[in-house]
């Protein structure tokens, strides 16, 4: 039997859960299909978020032959021999879908264009991995990139309705926001979880609870709720013992987050914030580390990018604090805010036409002047105070 998230995958449009942006009425895909000729497209989006459906429903609305490949098992000799010429083809093109696309090499990539220029085939490459970063220049220029995103609870809840009325099961609240969290937005964990909770469900009991959920995961329950008290708790003390230069207690709390199934790339954000607002200019190059942290977790994921994230967090933890930067930027906004839009003196507008220039614009300007370059009504103020 095949697994519950192919046997529930849908048959149409109208069943697709998610990707409003590029399914719904407005969006790109149903305008595309009207058109007169479909092109290649590149789907970019995270695990379980529709890519392999969404190709299969192209073909079928553009009834076509459809081929399904995966970059991981399979080279482009194997795929190119079920390539037809273009004038060999009875109807409209074949729609061959490239799971992900990233794994192949430039070689490997280059092998396609002639293909696409004649139309040979309707490419559809999916891929979890940034294309500008992995894909060739040459194959993005001939091909839409559309981005996925993440499935949010409710469509998630939507899914997991669909999957308990198909089983003929039930699952308690607990157990169904436990089941949405631990997801991390990828439906085919989901379902997957789902489909093993209700086999090991005792048939008398009838109801899916918490501890079924867990046991199909195979781990113990330290995820919190997302909208909850806790899920704030942890991450305010996050943040505050890597302000407080507590490095135990940062790491402890990262291990709490990452053993719950938090987004890796949420906890790197938070970082980034961090190295700016907290660390600023007592050590300028927290942020080239936090940046290079969000990196590593958008391209290892987990279990392996957990050891990036401890790593920044060490850093972050043990560099110096100074937040005068993000102090004197609020004292900036709070002034723009209370005055509005004051006249920019000007000695420092920029002189685009002649007419601009006749009436002072830019008249008197030096480059490396000291002068106080503020409004009038703002002369003299001071936001930025450095720390000694």
């Amino acid at each position: 039997m095949n697994p519950l998230a192919d046997r529930l995958r849908p048959k149409t449009f109208q069943e697709f859960i998610g990707q409003n942006h590029l399914v719904g009425k407005q969006g790109i895909i149903p305008k595309l299909l009207k058109g007169e000729s479909f092109p290649s497209i590149i789907f970019w989006g995270p695990p379980g978020v529709g890519k392999t459906t969404l190709a299969r429903l192209i073909a079928k609305n553009l009834k076509t032959d459809f081929f399904e490949f995966s970059a991981v098992n399979t080279s482009t000799k194997d795929i190119e021999k079920i390539i037809p010429e273009k004038n060999q083809l009875k109807f409209s093109s074949p729609v061959l879908l490239i799971d992900e696309i990233h794994r192949f090499n430039k070689v490997q990539q280059d092998k396609f264009l002639p293909h696409i220029e004649k139309g040979d085939m309707i490419l559809i490459g999916a891929t979890t991995e940034n294309p500008s970063f992995e894909m060739i220049g040459p194959l993005l220029s001939r091909c839409r990139v559309l981005v996925l995103e993440q499935l949010d609870e409710k469509e998630l809840g939507q899914i997991i309705k669909r999957a308990t009325d198909f089983l003929k099961v039930s699952l308690d609240k607990k157990a169904k926001n436990f089941l949405i969290e631990s997801s991390n937005g990828d439906a085919r964990v989901c379902l997957n979880v789902l489909e093993i909770a209700a086999n090991i469900t005792h048939p008398r009991e009838g109801v899916i609870g918490i501890k079924d959920v867990e046991q199909a995961l195979q781990r113990r329950q330290l995820t919190f709720d997302l909208k909850g008290e806790e899920y704030y708790n942890v991450i305010s003390a996050f943040i505050k013992s890597m302000r407080a230069s507590n490095v135990d207690a940062a790491l402890y709390y990262l291990a709490r987050m990452v053993e719950a199934g938090q987004d890796p790339l949420y906890i790197a954000r938070r970082m980034v914030i961090f190295a700016s607002e907290d660390v600023g200019m007592a050590q300028p190059t927290a942020l080239v580390v936090t940046n290079e942290v969000f990196k590593a977790c958008e391209v290892i994921g987990y279990p392996e990018c957990a050891i990036n994230l401890a790593h920044g967090v060490v850093y972050l933890a043990q560099a110096k604090k100074d937040r005068s930067a993000y102090e004197a930027y609020f004292r900036a906004v709070d002034d723009v805010r209370k005055h509005g839009n004051l006249p920019v003196p000007l000695k420092i507008r920029n002189p685009v036409t002649k007419l601009m220039k006749d009436i002072g614009y830019g008249k008197g300007y030096g480059k490396y002047t000291k002068e106080d370059l503020l409004p009038d009504k703002l002369k003299g103020k001071e936001y930025y105070t450095p720390k000694d």
